[in-house]
């Protein structure tokens, strides 16, 4: 067993119906760029019924229909945010929580240990959660995913990951394993992921490997190290 594989991301999620949420980072592998990827999926009217929308320093998820829009809780939130030397990506509201914790000078895991899974039993979908930090020409990174510790959401487990940024190589987390009812949580580390360097490429593979029915958004963000330009792809299944 090669514990130091590094899997292909598009080939874990092809002839997956639903792995849900994802979240990729990373460094391309000429050691140029950091990689920061998220996408949704989802299977009932209310969750398809969004779209990616680019802002400052980020993304926002929107209403493709207003007058379709039901329970905006769990579907309408910042996945992106930039702090100063900080990108952070996360599956739903507690990028804002995340934001503020660390603007008051506390760190990415006290912010993460106010929070807990969603509330949408029997799945009690997980929180994923990443932050890049960069600094002097490079980056580090942190996943973390909040995930009910039983079949009754009686208590949560938190878990968190700390990388160097090595090049060609990313971690890849997902809010669950496979399509099912309830929906199986996330299981082990965040996969270890080979990546490239082309953000085209990069952005039209995994789109392509995404469930053609389940799949809503995609973003991606090459962050240059050397001069901290940002080159950025939405793709929205909703146009």
């Amino acid at each position: 067993m090669n514990v130091y594989e590094t899997l292909n991301p598009f080939k874990l999620i092809d002839g997956n119906t639903y792995p849900g949420r994802g979240i990729i980072i990373g460094k391309t592998p000429d050691g140029k760029n950091a990689v920061t990827a998220y996408f949704i999926m989802g299977r009932s009217v209310n969750s398809r019924n969004r779209v990616f929308e680019q802002i400052d320093g980020g993304i926002i998820t929107k209403a493709f229909d207003e007058s379709k829009l039901e329970d905006p809780s769990l579907i309408i939130y910042s996945p992106v945010r930039t702090l100063e030397n900080k990108i952070i990506v996360t599956n739903g509201d507690q990028t804002d929580t995340i934001y503020d914790f660390v603007k008051d000078g506390k760190s990415f895991e006290d912010a993460l240990r106010t929070r807990e899974f969603e509330p949408d039993a029997p799945n009690f979908t997980p929180r994923i959660s990443g932050m890049l930090t960069f600094e002097n020409g490079d980056f580090t990174y942190k996943m973390s995913i909040l995930k009910s510790a039983d079949a009754k959401g009686g208590a949560c487990s938190r878990y968190f990951y700390e990388y160097p940024a090595l090049p060609g190589i990313g971690h890849f987390i997902h809010t669950y394993n496979c399509d099912g009812d309830p929906i199986p949580t996330f299981t082990g580390e965040p996969e270890r992921v080979c990546l490239q360097n082309d953000i085209d490429g990069f952005s039209d593979s995994l789109w392509a490997a995404l469930n053609g029915d389940n799949k809503i958004s995609l973003y991606i963000r090459f962050t240059d190290l050397k001069t901290g330009g940002e080159e950025t792809r939405i793709i929205n299944k909703n146009k």
